[in-house]
């Protein structure tokens, strides 16, 4: 499959984090004008970034970034790399014995309610015609028929919610946005703080690495992949 051009102007939400930051950099490198947001105010430094701040548990902040993109123009990209696997007052269960409400109100209000709200605030200001994409950073261990090993519940249960609120907006979406995706992407196990305690004997790539696959994985999507959960190197994950 040819690959699409770069992007014109992109949203990074995430960007003082490992992922985020490294894409929010390679977009920028690339050419794209970008608007980065965390929710420290923190992002790479770069002539084509400008960066902004966003919090996830607050709509208000998610609305206010909104409307400071749409002064500047229609985006052709709005990716969320955000993610909690641990800290914060959670930890990955081992076990059922250890599911904890708080922790998987947290879970669910980072992983899956704040990229379903960015998407509410972020979607009507993509472009009706020609390509755009919104993708948000999910896992493989969010898939339903692909868990043999069990555990870390409300991680996985957080991910699977976010599969689905991903493949519900792209079908209102492909109403009004004909060659429009929204997609989850897995970028992998990468060298962050979100995988660093338990990813010590798997393969691990460093956030730059993770970026330049996942930019090439959205480059090759056609809106008939739109609704679906891709990986690093492109195949397509089960739900």
């Amino acid at each position: 499959m040819r690959a699409a051009p770069p992007f014109a102007r992109a949203v990074v939400i995430g960007a003082s984090g490992g992922v985020g930051g490294a894409l929010a950099l390679a977009l920028a490198e690339s050419g794209a004008e970008v608007e980065a947001f965390s929710r420290s105010g923190r992002a790479p430094g770069h002539p084509r970034l400008q960066a902004g701040t966003l919090d996830l548990l607050d709509e208000a902040s998610i609305a206010a970034a909104a409307a400071r993109v749409k002064a500047g123009g229609a985006p052709d990209l709005v990716i969320v790399a955000t993610g909690l696997l641990h800290g914060e007052g959670v930890q990955p269960e081992k076990t059922w014995r250890q599911i904890e409400p708080d922790a998987f109100a947290r879970l669910f209000a980072v992983n899956a309610t704040g990229p379903a709200l960015v998407a509410k605030h972020m979607l009507p200001l993509l472009p009706r015609e020609g390509r755009a994409v919104f993708a948000a950073l999910s896992a493989r261990v969010g898939s339903i028929s692909d868990n043999r090993l069990g555990g870390w519940v409300g991680y996985r249960a957080s991910k699977a919610a976010l599969n689905m609120i991903v493949q519900t907006l792209s079908l209102e979406l492909r109403r009004t946005h004909p060659a429009a995706l929204c997609v989850a992407l897995h970028p992998g196990t990468v060298e962050t703080a979100l995988s660093d305690p338990f990813s010590r004997n798997a393969v691990r790539v460093t956030p730059e690495a993770a970026a330049g696959n996942l930019l090439r994985v959205l480059s090759t999507l056609a809106p008939e992949d739109s609704g679906g959960c891709f990986a690093w190197d492109g195949q397509r994950i089960p739900a």
